[in-house]
């Protein structure tokens, strides 16, 4: 039998539609959550725990609950070796893969600059936990950003309010001298601006001190830091660039419960293998230490450890392999809350999962209910506030482990609140961005 020239053109066409069903299937049936890693370089000592803390609890989604109603979670790893060029190529190689990506979280503040300005095009969230750019709590003017649970600014703050209680109020700042330590790149350089306002307004002395990538010369920092004697020093570090910081500290003389670590160099990785070099470091962390226990473990054990199905041995129960788990927990939580608005069981589109991370409502029951109650507290966030509640406390290394040393604090909104504003209307100002009213939102 012949066939037309018509007849074939349409078989043709007939079977390439067929031919995308099943691609069309997988996307409804998967929800698709790329993962930026850095198991290389030299931040990879943070990288490693932190990437399988956030595979695993995307693991014990799908094993535990067959995924979010239903819609089991593909993920991928893009190795960006903490370089922003390499992270804005995994951003855009994963933006539209397997029916859109579910949000990023691009573990680097210098990858979020690079793709803050790219996700208001492509219409897809930017999740960044504790870190990013600190003025994106604003939500009128960064739709698309989520610095969720605290920024660096909460971090500086709530150090500072810290130094204080020990000193016996914050009029005793008054005359002291405190430094910063820090990363020279868009990470280390977030905090100053909070600590210049509250040195202005407490009336403390605020020492530089930057610190050429990737951190392994720090002798003449750690002279200057002697000669000028300060108070209290913040480090500003992450990876290879910590544990040496500790150990110029030893070398000049400094006392290291004097020094105040952000959370990315506060976890075991950073300081086990200096042991008593590193007794009496402080760090601040946005959720309780690294302890393997509560709900969360028994169902990590039951569903991945017994069966040889968890990312890393050797990094569960870290401070950062738990703070991984928190970024994909409330990554899971966006999916859902999305869900419960447009519809349960099904695919979502990176704008409706954006929707997600603007109403989560994280309660105490919630938050018991999935095993993070023991972990952290709760959270809400709305139009404006893409923040959320901005719960942080210090922990102390004792030579073998670090131990809670605070009660929980928030960052004292006379300080943040201003930068917030000020600094989201420069960016505003700066990238043509008209506020969204979200009184009329609402």
């Amino acid at each position: 039998m012949k066939l037309s020239f018509k007849s074939i053109t349409a078989a043709l066409a007939v079977s390439g539609v067929l031919a995308t069903i099943p691609l069309q299937v997988q996307a409804a049936d998967e929800q698709f959550v790329p993962l930026f890693t850095y198991r290389t370089g030299s931040f990879a000592p943070l990288g490693i725990p932190w990437a399988d803390g956030k595979i695993d609890y995307l693991k014990l989604v799908n094993e535990r609950d067959g995924g979010i109603n239903g819609v089991k979670l593909a993920f991928e790893e893009c190795e960006t070796a903490y370089a922003t060029d390499r992270g804005v190529e995994c951003y855009e190689r994963l933006k539209n893969a397997k029916g859109g990506a579910s949000g990023f979280d691009p573990q680097s503040t210098g990858i979020t600059f690079a793709v803050s300005d790219k996700a208001p095009i492509d219409k897809v969230a930017i999740e960044t936990v504790g870190y990013g750019l600190s003025q994106s709590a604003n939500g009128s003017v960064f739709k698309w950003n989520f610095p969720l649970l605290g920024t660096y600014w909460t971090a500086a703050d709530v150090m500072i309010q810290d130094i204080a209680k020990k000193l016996g109020g914050e009029d005793k700042l008054k005359g002291k001298k405190i430094a910063l330590v820090y990363h020279d790149s868009p990470y280390g350089k977030e905090p100053i601006p909070l600590l210049k306002a509250r040195a202005e307004a407490n009336g403390f002395e605020l020492q530089l001190y930057p610190v050429t990538a990737p951190g392994v010369e720090q002798k003449s920092t750690w002279l200057q830091i002697r000669q000028k004697r300060p108070d209290y020093v913040l480090l500003w570090s992450a990876g290879i660039m910590t544990p040496t910081s500790i150990r110029e500290a030893q070398s000049t003389g400094y006392a290291r419960d004097k020094i105040y670590a952000i959370w990315w160099a506060g976890s075991e990785g950073d300081v086990k293998d200096l042991g008593q070099v590193a007794k009496g470091y402080n760090a601040i962390t946005i959720h309780n230490t690294g302890e393997s226990k509560g709900k969360i473990y028994d169902d990590l054990k039951t569903h991945l450890y017994d069966k040889g199905l968890e990312s890393g041995k050797d990094t569960k129960g870290s401070l950062a392999y738990n703070r991984g788990m928190v970024i994909s927990m409330l990554q899971v939580e966006a999916i859902r809350a999305a869900q419960e608005k447009f519809g349960k069981g099904q695919h979502m589109t990176p704008e409706q999962v954006r929707w997600g991370f603007e109403n989560l409502d994280l309660t105490e029951d919630r938050l018991k209910e999935i095993g993070f109650d023991e972990m952290l507290r709760p959270v809400k966030t709305t139009c404006q506030d893409h923040m959320g509640d901005d719960w942080a406390r210090i922990v102390q290394w004792d030579g073998n482990k670090f131990n809670v040393v605070s009660d929980w604090y928030q960052s004292d909104k006379q300080y943040v609140d201003p930068l917030v504003k000020s600094e989201a209307e420069k960016y505003a100002s700066e990238k043509k961005i008209t506020p969204r009213d979200c009184a009329a939102e609402s």
